[in-house]
């Protein structure tokens, strides 16, 4: 397993990087919160045209870059260290890996063009009321009509549900649970945005009233295809995290360097010192986990389902230790609005909660290998 960063992975992080600090840094990402869809058009747009990041793990013969997860993490990691808050995760990950996922060739080859290329923003709709994600849980029905299929019921929590154009959700049928195409526009289909603690990420609740939906594979293999979605989400929201929490070390510890008391840095005092060693020490430690797991996605190992929910519990853990001792080492301006410091404290705390906190995570693992 590849496991070292190549000179062209590095070259794909710093554009990544220069191209946020330019047109997402956090100043559009406040505007952002307070808009209906989180959503900077001509941000999303440039990320496909001129970088090509919503295709980057997609095959080539489905529109997209064809490189592989280990430099889909890279991106999502960078994204995670600037809030981008547009439907990244929701469209080239949750998406794109459910149909990829799917035996269905047919659907491959008409959804995923659009979703490498930017101008198809896709979700995955799955969970409902009760927040479980366990897909045991699911209750929204489909049936058959004639040819065609209907949906009723709702899903809930879904990432950037209000502002997709294409909906991929998991319904119940006779033969089990089943993946369906839905469009945006579709009669009977009605979207309301969610109020959120992290006001960087939009999510929405759906209510399908005899929706026309398309059937992606057949009736009964979406249990394998969620399953197989879930865990590279898992691994890619924790890449994130990653992001994240490098980026509240640094803050914490450009503060520590900077503010002084008693005529000298805070930073020189051996409480913060040893509290910004140990925050090092966490980061580094999920820095080395995220990165075997993206690189056993990318390899398509069978450690993945194992490797997923240890990475996402480690990452939850970790973002929110180092969001909340970030604000801790600021201080009481740590704790004001105008501070950057809270929005990766909300961040690390709706991502702890998104697809599963540590402890389920934990029951999950211990479930697999028979616990």
């Amino acid at each position: 397993m590849m496991l070292g960063v190549s000179a062209e992975q590095d070259e794909l992080r710093a554009s990544v990087r220069r191209f946020l600090a330019d047109r997402a840094p956090l100043t559009r990402v406040r505007e952002l919160m307070d808009t209906e869809d989180g959503l900077d058009q001509g941000v999303w747009e440039q990320a496909g045209a001129q970088l090509g990041l919503q295709g980057l793990a997609i095959p080539e013969s489905y529109g997209g870059a064809g490189f592989t997860f280990a430099e889909q993490a890279i991106v999502l990691e960078e994204f995670g260290a600037a809030l981008y808050g547009g439907p990244y995760l929701a469209s080239a990950v949750l998406a794109a890996t459910a149909l990829l996922a799917s035996p269905d060739e047919g659907a491959r080859r008409d959804l995923l063009p659009g979703i490498a290329s930017g101008e198809t923003i896709a979700t995955l709709a799955f969970t409902e009321d009760d927040g479980s994600w366990d897909p045991g849980a699911i209750r929204l029905a489909a049936a058959k009509n004639g040819e065609d299929w209907r949906l009723d019921g709702h899903k809930s929590f879904v990432l950037d549900g209000a502002t997709a154009g294409l909906i991929l959700a998991v319904a119940a049928t006779d033969a089990g649970l089943s993946l369906f195409a839905v469009q945006a526009g579709a009669a009977g289909l009605s979207r309301a945005t969610l109020p959120t603690l992290d006001q960087t990420r939009k999510l929405a609740r759906l209510e399908f009233a005899g929706v026309a939906a398309r059937l992606i594979g057949s009736p009964g293999d979406a249990a394998a295809v969620l399953d197989r979605t879930l865990d590279v989400a898992a691994i890619a929201l924790a890449a994130e995290q990653l992001g994240g929490a490098q980026r509240a070390l640094d803050m914490a510890v450009d503060y520590a360097k900077m503010r002084h008391q008693f005529g000298r840095p805070i930073g020189s005092f051996q409480t913060i010192k040893h509290r910004c060693a140990d925050l090092l020490l966490e980061v580094e430690s999920l820095r080395s986990a995220v990165g075997y797991a993206a690189a056993a996605v990318a390899e398509g190992s069978a450690e993945i389902p194992v490797l997923a929910s240890l990475a996402k519990a480690y990452a939850s853990e970790t973002y929110f230790h180092v969001a909340a001792e970030n604000i801790q080492i600021h201080g009481g301006i740590g704790f004001t609005w105008e501070h950057d410091a809270h929005l990766y404290f909300k961040r690390a705390k709706a991502s702890e909660l998104y697809l599963g906190d540590a402890a389920y995570h934990r029951e999950r693992l211990a479930t697999r290998i028979g616990l």
